[in-house]
């Protein structure tokens, strides 16, 4: 038996977005009473919402997501339940045997409970430079969030960002993570659309509990 569990969060109008990124515009293009049937006109950044970054988002040579393999975008997960600003390596090292055994890494910080408030862009937990060296040398094909960013907002070289793909993962951000435990394991499925030379794109992640 499967058990699934919805980690991604809506797309709509008036959503949190990245700061100074424009929201996403959802305009009803066709109705029922006109057209009979309905459509939907989409406007929104490929960073919106439940997200992946591809390495082409941050890196001049690095892969879009259409340059992986399906398989990339789903593998066993842990959660790691940390709080605190920041994750750091020590954090870290207490998991590194079950670290080797799976494909995804998940950090729970309890900031998903902070989605729609302005308090969720301000001093949101990151990786230390640290603690990301020590996921690259890890067969990892993912890192995941439960903040807009692995790296803080108020700061423009993306030194975490760049050190995690330049390993050739994907990074996933503004996961719902508040329905998971620490030490979770799971099939994590985080398919992404299929766009041309993708430097990132919506998701939806999905927790696959087999019982």
């Amino acid at each position: 038996m499967i058990r699934a569990l919805d980690l991604t969060y809506y797309i709509e109008e008036n959503m949190p977005v990245y700061p100074q990124t424009e929201g996403p515009k959802i305009k009803e293009i066709c109705t029922m009473e006109a057209h009979g049937f309905r459509e939907k006109l989409l406007e929104l950044y490929s960073h919106t919402g439940t997200h992946m970054d591809a390495p082409a988002h941050m890196l001049d040579k690095g892969k879009s997501l259409d340059d992986y393999e399906i398989d990339q975008f789903l593998g066993r997960a842990l959660v790691l339940g940390i709080n605190g600003k920041q994750i750091t390596r020590d954090d870290l090292w207490g998991y590194k045997d079950l670290l080797k055994k799976v494909d995804f890494v998940l950090f729970k910080t309890g900031w998903c409970k902070k989605w729609g408030q302005d308090s969720y862009f301000n001093n949101f937990p990151t990786l230390t430079l640290e603690a990301a060296k020590f996921l690259t040398d890890l067969s990892l094909k993912g890192v995941g969030v439960d903040a807009i960013s692995v790296d803080p907002v108020d700061q423009s070289e993306f030194l975490v960002h760049k050190l995690l793909l330049n390993a050739s993962m994907v990074l996933i951000e503004n996961l719902n993570l508040d329905q998971t435990e620490n030490e979770d394991e799971f099939l994590l499925t985080v398919l992404p659309l299929k766009i041309k030379k993708a430097d990132g794109s919506p998701i939806r992640a999905v927790a696959l509990y087999e019982y």
